[in-house]
């Protein structure tokens, strides 16, 4: 499964002059953890993440309680660049999810930006990693099922099970390119850990 087959795609980003309460703003309308930052030409140049706001803006009255510098509003930062995170950690769409997981557990981060070379087109978050843990093998066959029919375009060609996430796809293929492009789909799937074609024993 790769990062493509998780990520978000409709990104929310916030301009690197824009505000801080526009970024907190955004977030909390958007139900978002993270905002990816860009310059005038939308180009990438940081990520801001609730704990960055959260951070910068801890009321003054309890700074000498947490040994925290003082942050009256003469030292509060206004703009999103005095506050994001610079060089965030990047993934690309073919990366594997597991991959991202691993990577993001090191650097101890919550979102991933995907860039497919300098274009955003999308975002990870650990629960969308999460959410493909908890499928069950029911539902995953399911989808599998669904886009195999859809791609047929027929009656039933193929059969798919899923047992521990492990999917067998069974059923005739006209030719190898058939049968590679039947694993690609049900590998597809978010959830789907590995993929298995096999031949009908009718056929």
């Amino acid at each position: 499964m790769r990062a493509r087959d998780i990520m978000t795609s409709q990104v929310h980003t916030i301009w690197q002059n824009a505000s801080v309460e526009s970024a907190a703003q955004l977030m909390t309308a958007k139900a978002v953890t993270a905002l990816p930052v860009v310059d005038m030409h939308g180009t990438l140049v940081g990520i801001v993440s609730e704990s960055d706001l959260l951070w910068h803006r801890v009321p003054a009255e309890s700074a000498d309680a947490y040994d925290i510098p003082e942050t009256g509003p003469e030292h509060r930062p206004g703009m999103v660049v005095e506050v994001m995170s610079a060089y965030p950690l990047i993934t690309t769409p073919e990366i594997d999810v597991a991959r991202v997981a691993e990577a993001m557990l090191e650097h101890d981060v919550r979102s991933v930006p995907v860039l497919d070379g300098r274009t955003l087109v999308g975002i990870i978050s650990r629960r969308d990693i999460l959410r493909t843990m908890v499928r069950g093998d029911r539902e995953l066959a399911y989808d599998v099922q669904q886009r195999l029919d859809e791609y047929a375009g027929e009656n039933r060609r193929w059969t798919a099970t899923v047992e521990g996430g492990v999917a067998v796809v069974t059923g005739d293929y006209r030719n190898d390119t058939e049968r590679a492009v039947v694993a690609v789909l049900t590998r597809t799937v978010p959830g789907v850990s590995a993929v298995k074609v096999a031949t009908s024993s009718t056929g």
